[in-house]
């Protein structure tokens, strides 16, 4: 049996094959930059059913955010060695190879994330052939969860959302004084995570000009910092997993439009296309 894996940093979501239907669970996600393996380990053992950890299960695919060396590979893979010690074959790969396989396929293309955080590349059919640089949430993830969050959140905290939105967005979350919403974001764990819970803010109130223009802004800077800088951009449809992405997806289309590009796939997750690519391997 084949487990595959898709691994946001909010959301891990899992397809197991082999048997007659596949069978999907979720987890916590494992970004082994926030996470190292006995955590990882011990939050697997909590959460795989145990239909699925008792499961014949030869091969594994994991694919997830922040895999981005074989150092990082093998935080992620010493845990689901601990977890599934029967798997002959564990392969660990970063989640933008996961997003254009499922998008992609084996077609050559343009393909990105825009979930909690932001990637992008152009794939040749097999592999990922040129990445620019998203450079995390600190420097970089324009068009992203964090991106959005952070610019919502800096607004409120600087008293300048518009009348209505400041009183909405303290009854939606009931924060505390700027000192505490800073140690939450410097001094406590996951903090793109908490970045990113404040963009579905803009979601909610997504017939507000102000969440609008915050989206908008969002996207027209994950086009002109990130796409334009692939040669040829022009060429190649736009394609696209992830929850930001497909919540915000016409304001997506329309920054793509912008931008020259004409819009291919948007999903919500992976999974589905993964295990359509590996059941034709």
């Amino acid at each position: 049996m084949m487990l595959i894996a898709d691994g946001g940093s909010t959301k891990c979501t899992w397809g197991l094959l082999g048997g007659p239907q596949p069978l999907f669970f979720a987890t916590e996600g494992y970004n082994p930059y926030f996470w190292d393996t006995p955590a990882i380990a011990a939050s697997l053992a909590r959460s795989v059913p145990a239909a699925v950890r008792e499961a014949p299960i030869d091969t594994i695919y994991y694919y997830g955010s922040g895999v981005l060396s074989p150092a990082k590979a093998e935080v992620v893979a010493g845990a689901l060695r601990q977890v599934f010690p029967q798997a002959v074959q564990v392969q660990v790969a970063e989640d933008l190879l996961a997003a254009a396989r499922a998008l992609l396929g084996r077609q050559a293309g343009f393909a990105a994330i825009l979930g909690t955080g932001t990637n992008s590349c152009l794939y040749d059919g097999e592999r990922i052939t040129q990445v620019v640089e998203s450079l995390g949430y600190s420097l970089g993830d324009e068009g992203s969860g964090t991106f959005i969050g952070r610019e919502l959140l800096r607004d409120y905290l600087r008293g300048r959302l518009p009348a209505g939105l400041a009183e909405a967005f303290q009854a939606s979350y009931q924060l505390g004084e700027v000192s505490e919403v800073l140690d939450r974001l410097y001094n406590q764990p996951s903090p793109n995570r908490f970045l990113a819970s404040f963009a579905k803010f803009a979601g909610d109130y997504h017939h507000e000009p102000y969440c609008q223009a915050v989206v908008a802004r969002a996207f027209d800077a994950f086009f002109a910092q990130i796409v334009t800088h692939y040669p040829d951009y022009q060429r190649c449809t736009f394609n696209c997993v992830g929850s930001v992405g497909y919540y915000f997806r016409e304001a997506l289309a329309a920054a793509a439009t912008r931008h020259g590009m004409a819009v291919g796939q948007i999903l919500q997750a992976p999974i589905d296309g993964l295990l359509r690519y590996h059941e034709l391997s």
